[in-house]
C-alpha cells in the first residue's frame, strides 16, 4: 500500500478545517440570535398583557341566584347578544357593543350601595341593568342559527374590543332603548337629572321599526283602578297640560289630578310616553309611538343609520351628543384598575 505523503495529508487536514471551523463560529451565533428573539418577544407578550384590559364582571345571575363570573369582553358578547336582535347591521352592532361596554364599565367605577345587586356581584343580568345571557342559554335561544349569529355578533365586539363612551375623561351613561317616537328624550324630560350628553335628537329611522306603532285596551274600572281616578261617563278621559323636547307627553291632568307622562306609562304598563288614548264603550283605547323611556341610543334607529351606511361612530356621536370614543386602559381610576 502507497503511502501518503506528509504535505498531501497536512492539505486534507487544512481543507476540512476550513469547513469546520465556520460552523463552530456560526452555530453560536445563530443559537445567541435564536435566544435573543425569544426573549424580545416574550417582553412584547408581556408588555401587550400587561396593557390589554383584563377586568372581569361578577354577574347576578337572576334564574339560577348564583353569581357568574367572567372576562369584559364576554361579558359584553353575552349583553350584545341578549339586547339587539342579531341579523341587525354590523354597525348597528358595534355600537351596541360600545353602549355595552361603556355601562358596565361605568358600573365598575361607580359602584354603590344599590341593594338590588347581590354582595359579590357587580351587576344583575335584567333589565334593570343590562339583559345577559351565556353561551349555554344562547344556544337554547337561537338553535340551528347559534352559529352565525353568535359569531356576527363576536366580531361586532372583537371590532370594537376595549373601547368605551365618555364624556370629560369618564364613562358616560350609555342608556339605549328599542324604539322612539321619531325623537330621543333629554334625561330630565324623564329621569330627574339633567345629563349634557343625553340630548333629544331626531330619529326618523323609528318609524319603520315593528315596534312603532301599538294599542293597549283597558276597561274603564282597570284604567280608573291602575291610577286611582274617576273618569264619569263623559269621552273626556284627561287633558294633555305638557310636553317633553321629544314630542311625549310631559304631564296630563285627568278629572283634576295630575300625572307625568312616566308616571302614566309605568302605572298602565304602556310602552312609551307617547300616548294618546280614547273611549270605546266600557273600554278605554291607548295608542303608543315607540318602546321603551327614549332616553339615549335608539336600537331601531341605530340600525337605520347603519342601513344608510353610517358606522358605529357616527351612530354613536348622534345619539350621545359631545362624546369620544377611548380606550379602557386610558381611564385612570383605581377602582376600575382593582378589578
Amino acid at each position: 500500500m502507497k503511502q501518503l505523503k506528509p504535505a498531501f495529508i497536512f492539505a486534507v487536514i487544512l481543507l476540512a478545517l476550513s469547513f469546520t471551523i465556520p460552523a463552530i463560529l456560526v452555530h453560536p451565533t445563530k443559537d445567541k440570535m435564536e435566544g435573543e428573539l425569544k426573549e424580545l418577544k416574550e417582553i412584547k407578550q408581556k408588555k401587550t398583557s400587561k396593557e390589554e384590559p383584563s377586568m372581569e364582571v361578577a354577574v347576578f345571575r337572576s334564574s339560577t341566584k348564583k353569581i357568574e363570573k367572567l372576562p369584559l369582553e364576554e361579558y359584553v358578547i353575552g349583553v350584545v347578544a341578549s339586547e339587539m336582535p342579531a341579523d341587525f347591521e354590523m354597525e348597528a352592532l358595534k355600537a351596541q357593543a360600545l353602549a355595552a361596554r361603556t355601562y358596565i364599565v361605568n358600573q365598575l367605577m361607580n359602584s354603590t350601595d344599590d341593594d338590588t345587586i347581590p354582595e359579590g356581584a357587580n351587576i344583575v343580568d335584567t333589565v334593570n341593568h343590562q339583559v345577559y345571557k351565556n353561551k349555554e342559554e344562547l344556544k337554547k335561544q337561537w338553535g340551528k342559527d347559534y352559529e352565525w349569529k353568535f359569531k356576527k355578533v363576536s366580531e361586532a365586539v372583537k371590532a370594537t374590543a376595549g373601547k368605551i363612551l365618555t364624556y370629560n375623561q369618564k364613562p358616560i351613561t350609555a342608556s339605549f332603548f328599542s324604539t322612539s317616537n321619531g325623537y330621543t328624550e333629554n334625561a330630565e324630560d324623564y329621569w330627574k337629572n339633567q345629563i349634557p350628553y343625553l340630548k333629544s335628537v331626531e330619529s326618523p329611522w323609528d318609524t319603520k321599526s315593528p315596534k312603532f306603532n301599538s294599542q293597549k285596551v283597558l276597561t274603564i274600572s282597570e284604567f280608573e283602578k291602575k291610577l286611582g281616578v274617576k273618569i264619569g261617563t263623559g269621552n273626556d278621559i284627561g287633558t294633555i297640560t305638557g310636553r317633553t323636547s321629544g314630542k311625549k307627553v310631559a304631564k296630563v291632568n285627568i278629572n283634576g289630578k295630575d300625572f307625568t307622562g312616566r308616571e302614566i306609562r309605568e302605572k298602565l304598563d304602556l310602552r312609551s310616553t307617547d300616548f294618546t288614548w280614547a273611549r270605546k264603550g266600557d273600554s278605554i283605547v291607548i295608542s303608543t309611538k315607540g318602546f321603551g323611556h327614549g332616553v339615549g341610543m335608539s336600537q331601531y334607529g341605530a340600525n337605520g343609520m347603519a342601513l344608510e351606511g353610517k358606522k358605529y361612530d357616527e351612530i354613536v356621536t348622534h345619539y350621545y351628543q359631545g362624546i369620544a370614543i377611548s380606550n379602557v386602559d386610558q381611564i385612570d381610576d383605581k377602582k376600575l384598575a382593582s378589578k
